[in-house]
């Protein structure tokens, strides 16, 4: 009986072996080098949310067994080259990969595989090595725009960019049609102190003479936007705050045509549509979009009304060479009701005093790219973009604490007209069995900008005409600008775990100016006492060459510490010093900044479960540009009585260091590693510490620097559950000075302190089949406050922010 029994039993454990076997399959294969062809030993293999994995043998190859049918993600990784993260597919058979790191080709047969982009939340980093970029040892962020709750159609930056640490974020509209981003006490003013661009290519007025941005990408049509702190000089130009690049959707690769609208209405009379169109036809991927915006803004005297429009088409010639074109549309007009004083301010922040400012701006921007793949190992890409463009303002630009009488508004035209192009070669090989990457670039600008000033008349409407267009009272100018520049970067992986990346930068600049000024002057009754024209023809050329190194060690793949210096040059151009906005002086002795970048940090990503960067920060700055208040005798008074103006020039050196932290971690995982749902708490905060050194003015050394709060912190909570998201998030910005000489408060309003902040937003979202719900509150609590004082447009003055506001989107995808 007891042999019947064991045999019995004996029996149903082999049957249940035998099923089980039957109905279990392996993945194998080769993990190689792409530069080489060789294996790589001691790959990481593992199979997301289970505990399977393995490494590589000697030969580069794997094997995981006891596999059901079903669909997996791996993750393939080795320090100093790419982590892959693919989606595999078990259909009825075992599966054989050949892999291929630091190179997209994959050869599969009857699997179906796809790449994933690790974030948690919307944001992310880039990797060492992307496309014909080097960002190996830098300190970037990468924001996710699919996985952001956020007022998208109003492109509401601090929701945006919340997850980038240290930002100080300007809010000069409500409706999101001015970008104004900056940090480490640069300032915000329409992205001027970072290199913007679109796609890879410039988008600001003039990149080298007035790199100003007029034009904000519509954040609906944004895959994601990539921001790369200092030791972007390098690769991006000059400047001292870094590279903002605003990156497009594609069209679908599965789908030949694919429609998508979304359509928004807020608080204010704000109406804006979103409908996009893109698709894959063979060889031909295509997409583009149209937007229509129009509010009322949360003050008087605040209409917009907005067009922008979109269209790029990539085609693979051949399996090594593809082209892309890209055209891009932009017109707004805007009412603009003018700045505050604090006192006005204090009484009631929604007041507007000018109903008589407008803004107009139409953009043009195109660009054509080819890359051509010589090999798998060696890319070659070229960019030549362009911009024919322009921008009109028209009001009353006096202090604000003067009243409007409705005399002739100043009228300020410019005409830009630049293009470029960029060509970056990449190649990557190995150097004593470890990977290697080199980089060589060049770029040539040619900017004309257009600038006249006089003036307009004394109506309330947006006539933007010349009284006297053959003889401006202001100031008629053209300014050409010209770069030429020569860059390359290399990566030396000298182990496994520690990587440098040394860099260099010729860069030839000239700027000219050739035109006349005029300068009247009036007594109290109105008369003329000196009427004079003043011509200028002038022309600077300049070369250098500036240098930067970066390191980075990986104790282990999902950690980094890395380090790098980059040295920062900031070339000054007459564009911006010959328009009159009230009483400014600008020196005519004003120099170029200098200055460098140095960033320490420590950063990782474990499986989305917590994502974390830490990092501190030196910038040096010499011969800093700002402005101070002068006093001098005033001759409408016979020299009697004293004047006050604003005087710009080099003000003194300054060293800006601090610290900038963000981490986020997903509760959920906390608890159950395989759930789906998130739920996730972030932080980032910056702590800074800026201050003049060495200054040739009176009462400056020893100041803070302006523009630079001494505490910035956003948290929130986020929840992803199903197809339900919804994000809560929390700011505060510390108290901070306008201006280098430190005034606590002026009667212009332009300079004084901007006062300590806090503002919550709440978003929520929902996703049902192809329909998409958004609804949202900005400024929860209704707080009152702002966070700039303009010298000119759009003020002078104190711009409020918004108070609260609500907003509805109700979208599909066909």
């Amino acid at each position: 009986m007891m042999r019947k029994n064991l045999c019995l039993c004996w029996m149903i454990f082999t049957s249940c072996v035998v099923a089980i076997h039957a109905q279990s399959f392996s993945i194998s294969g080769q993990v190689i080098d792409s530069l080489g062809g060789g294996g790589i030993t001691g790959a990481n293999i593992v199979i997301d949310s289970t505990n399977l994995g393995t490494i590589t043998d000697s030969d580069g190859r794997f094997r995981i067994e006891a596999l059901a049918k079903g669909r997996y993600y791996m993750t393939v990784s080795f320090l100093g080259m790419e982590t892959r993260k693919q989606i595999f597919e078990i259909i009825d058979r075992d599966v054989n990969l050949t892999i291929q790191l630091a190179n997209t080709s994959i050869d599969l047969e009857g699997v179906v595989v796809a790449e994933e982009e690790e974030g948690s939340f919307g944001i992310s980093r880039l990797k060492a090595v992307e496309g014909v970029a080097i960002y190996a040892a830098k300190k970037n962020e990468v924001v996710l725009l699919k996985d952001v709750t956020a007022n998208l159609a109003a492109n509401n930056s601090r929701q945006v960019y919340a997850r980038v640490a240290g930002l100080n974020i300007w809010e000069s509209d409500g409706a999101g049609v001015q970008l104004g981003i900056g940090g480490r006490g640069l300032s915000p003013n329409r992205n001027s102190n970072f290199n913007t661009r679109q796609n890879g290519y410039d988008i600001s007025a003039d990149a080298l003479g007035y790199p100003e941005s007029y034009y904000t990408p519509p954040v609906e049509g944004i895959d994601r936007i990539e921001i790369v702190r200092g030791a972007a000089s390098l690769q991006y130009g000059t400047q001292f705050g870094g590279m903002l690049n605003f990156k497009f959707k594609e069209g679908p690769i599965d789908d030949k045509i694919q429609l998508t609208s979304r359509n928004t209405v807020g608080s204010f009379d704000f109406f804006s549509s979103f409908n996009s169109l893109g698709g894959t036809v063979g060889k031909l991927n295509y997409y583009g979009f149209y937007q229509y915006k129009k509010s009322n803004g949360w003050r008087p005297n605040s209409s917009l009304d907005q067009h922008t429009a979109y269209l790029s088409a990539r085609y693979q010639l051949s399996t090594k060479l593809s082209a892309k074109a890209e055209y891009t549309y932009m017109t707004y007009l805007a009412q603009q009701p003018g700045g505050l004083t604090d006192a006005q301010f204090a009484s009631d922040p929604r007041q507007s005093n000018r109903e008589r400012n407008w803004f107009h701006v139409d953009w043009n921007l195109w660009a054509v790219e080819l890359e051509y793949r010589l090999s798998d190992q060696t890319r070659l890409n070229s960019r030549t973009f362009g911009l024919v463009g322009g921008r009109d303002a028209l009001g009353n630009l006096e202090r604000i604490n003067l009243l409007d009488f409705g005399e002739n508004r100043d009228f300020l035209s410019d005409d830009f007209n630049n293009w470029g192009n960029e060509t970056r070669l990449i190649h990557k090989y190995t150097v004593f069995k470890q990977p290697a990457v080199f980089l060589v670039g060049l770029r040539y600008y040619d900017g004309l900008t257009k600038r006249r000033q006089g003036e307009g008349n004394d109506g309330s409407g947006p006539d933007f005409e010349y009284l006297s267009p053959d003889v401006l009272e202001g100031s008629d100018f053209e300014l050409p600008s010209n770069n030429f520049a020569l860059f390359a970067e290399h990566i030396f992986n000298l182990s496994p775990h520690f990587s440098l990346t040394p860099g260099v930068r010729f860069e030839n600049l000239l700027t000219q100016a050739n035109g006349y000024y005029r300068i009247t002057t009036r007594d109290l009754a109105g008369n003329v006492l000196t009427d004079e024209v003043f011509d200028e023809d002038k022309s600077n050329q300049r070369s250098f060459v500036f240098f930067g190194l970066g390191a980075s060690l990986k104790p282990i793949e999902s950690v980094e510490i890395y380090g790098n210096f980059s040295q920062n040059y900031r070339a000054i151009n007459f564009n911006d010093i010959r328009v009159n906005v009230g009483a400014l002086v600008v020196d005519p002795e004003l120099k170029d900044e200098r200055g460098f970048n140095v960033d320490l940090g420590f950063r990782g990503n474990f499986s989305g479960f917590f994502n974390f960067d830490l990092s501190l920060f030196l910038l040096s700055y010499r011969d800093r540009i700002g402005t101070v208040l002068r006093t001098e005798p005033n001759p409408l008074f016979n020299n009697l009585v004293d004047r006050t103006f604003r005087f710009r020039t080099n003000v003194a050196d300054a060293r800006i260091h601090g610290a900038e932290v963000f981490a986020e971690i997903n509760l959920v995982k906390l608890f159950n590693e395989q759930s789906t749902t998130r739920f996730t708490i972030f932080t980032n905060f910056a702590f800074i510490d800026a201050k003049y050194t060495d200054s040739r003015e009176n009462g400056i050394e020893g100041n803070e620097v302006e523009l630079v709060p001494a505490i910035n912190v956003k948290t929130g909570l986020s929840l992803s559950w199903k197809d339900l998201k919804a994000a809560w998030q929390f700011g505060y910005v510390g108290e901070h000075f306008s201006d280098a000489s430190n005034a606590i408060r002026t009667a212009s309003a332009i300079e004084g302190i901007i006062p300590a902040y806090q503002v919550m937003d709440l978003s929520v979202s929902y996703q049902y089949r192809a329909i998409h719900l958004a609804a949202g509150i900005n400024n929860l609590a209704n707080e009152f406050y702002f966070t700039r004082r303009a010298t000119g447009y759009p003020g002078p003055g104190i711009i409020p922010s918004d108070g609260r506001s609500f907003y509805l989107t109700v979208g599909f995808v066909l």
